[in-house]
């Protein structure tokens, strides 16, 4: 699999997860030691992902474009990602996602999530 194809692999997992409000489902794709920064104060570990992704609202869903990727290493990959989440009673919120992807066994999950807004042009 190319890289491309890895980040679609492991990012589908994680829009599903988001999509049908499956906390747990989100915090599968990411590593026992992940360091993720949403738009809140970050957290470490599975258990930070899900109770981040719980505490978002219902109906909640995210699309996602992947800008630019590099293989870092032979077991690390880097994605840069534009996003957007929707929502029932709001405006979409873009955002961009860059994360990191390490292989763990046979499987490659989420080492690091970062969640950024870019100032309007």
């Amino acid at each position: 699999m190319t890289e491309l194809d890895i980040l679609h692999t492991v990012l589908d997992e994680w829009k599903a997860g988001v999509d049908a409000h499956e906390p747990k489902r989100v915090a599968s794709t990411f590593t026992d030691d992940a360091i993720f920064q949403g738009l809140h104060p970050y957290g470490v570990g599975p258990d930070d992902v899900a109770e981040y992704y719980d505490s978002q609202p219902l109906g909640m869903s995210a699309s996602y474009r992947i800008v630019e990727n590099r293989r870092l290493a032979d077991d690390l990959i880097l994605g840069y990602a534009a996003v957007d989440f929707s929502f029932t009673d709001r405006p979409t919120l873009p955002l961009y996602l860059s994360v990191i992807l390490r292989q763990v066994g046979d499987s490659w999950l989420i080492a690091h999530y970062q969640v950024s807004r870019l100032p309007e042009a």
